[in-house]
């Protein structure tokens, strides 16, 4: 699943190929979707006719397009193999093509929702006074964004009393921090991720957000990591920062820092990738 890296990647992308541009026509070609928009596509498509696509928002993985005259936004759910593209008007359907987007412009391109899975969809929310949409109101700031607060985030990290971790990737503690850059930031902290929440010391959390977005925005500069094709940008491009993975998918690989080869250990459905030397289990 992208995580902030990657969908930074695709708003950027948004904001320059389709913020400001007025809607004309909406396809939902698949109901699955807009499932998240419980008054259904036809609904869906009605209520985006006529309106101004705001600046692309963001906030941790999620990503949104506020509507320029309404107090209203599209959210997007990206899932496990969701596109937005931005593609000419007479380009040949993708195969999974799930919702066209038409604007009344001539700049002869349309936004396309690509979803292979269909795990993802597109839904439209009313806004709160900050303009997120009304759903993700409860999600935290990310690492990346100016009005993070380091310090709230360490005093609410020691009330969690848990395990590193399982925090970064509470979306209402931290956001945007998914399990590749979970486990790169560890790895560059030398931090094993069942070390317990209140054993960190303001210092020692104020180094672990220094590797968080140090990571984030190497990933960022090269446009994010794509381990296959379903991630990509609006233009289809992939990024190419799994080439400078220090952790993650490296099972079996000498540790960058020290030689020991590298360790997976599964983990709430998913995987960790360590060192087993320079991220030694904490004691007890």
């Amino acid at each position: 699943m992208p995580e902030l890296p990657e969908v930074e990647v695709v708003r950027r992308g948004l904001e320059s190929w389709v913020s400001g541009r007025v809607v004309t026509e909406v396809d939902v070609l698949h109901p699955r979707a807009v499932r998240r928009h419980v008054a259904g596509g036809p609904d869906f498509a009605a209520r985006l006719k006529g309106h101004r696509i705001g600046e692309a928002r963001r906030r941790g993985k999620y990503l949104w397009l506020p509507l320029a005259d309404s107090p209203s936004a599209i959210l997007a759910h990206l899932g496990m193999s969701g596109q937005l593209l931005v593609q000419p008007e007479d380009a040949a359907d993708e195969k999974h093509l799930r919702i066209r987007v038409r604007f009344e412009d001539d700049l002869g391109t349309e936004l396309r929702f690509v979803d292979q899975r269909t795990f993802g969809g597109l839904s439209l929310h009313g806004t709160t006074p900050d303009g997120l949409p009304d759903v993700i109101a409860h999600i935290a700031r990310d690492p990346l964004d100016p009005a993070f607060d380091d310090e709230a985030f360490h005093q609410g990290l020691r009330r969690s009393r848990t395990t590193i971790k399982r925090a970064l990737l509470n979306q209402s503690l931290i956001s945007g921090v998914g399990n590749i850059y979970a486990d790169e930031a560890l790895w560059r902290a030398k931090l094993h991720y069942e070390r317990p929440t209140a054993t960190f010391t303001r210092p020692r959390t104020t180094e672990l957000l220094g590797h968080i977005r140090d990571v984030m925005n190497a990933a960022l500069a090269v446009g994010g990591t794509s381990f296959d094709s379903l991630y990509v940008n609006v233009n289809g491009e992939s990024g190419y920062f799994e080439r400078s993975l220090d952790a993650y998918g490296r099972e079996g690989e000498p540790c960058r820092r020290c030689g020991t080869p590298m360790r997976r250990r599964p983990w709430m459905n998913r995987s960790s990738y360590f060192c087993p030397r320079c991220q030694r289990v904490p004691r007890g």
